[in-house]
């Protein structure tokens, strides 16, 4: 039975950009709040955590424009099949 595991079912989200689309999609309710700041964000295998600084921080609009380029820049990329450098 495949994703009879949690590493089966770990393998198969990733596969399937499970993580990714939660990364983007969290990004994005952040940013429609003015509330991003990646430079607090910290995730692992084990634990997540934002930093006690990420409460309340407020991200310069000019930082905001960049973030949201990177990633639809990365998702273009990714679409059209090509590497991420």
């Amino acid at each position: 039975m495949t994703g009879s595991t949690i590493y089966d079912r770990f393998r198969m989200w990733a596969r399937d950009e499970v993580f990714q689309t939660l990364m983007e999609a969290m990004i994005a309710e952040a940013a429609a709040r003015d509330d991003v700041d990646l430079s607090l964000v910290s995730v692992d295998s084990t634990v997540a955590r934002a930093h006690h600084h990420a409460a309340g921080m407020v991200v310069e609009p000019e930082l905001l424009e960049d973030l949201e380029k990177a990633v639809a820049e990365e998702k273009g990329l990714r679409q059209r099949g090509k590497t991420i450098p």
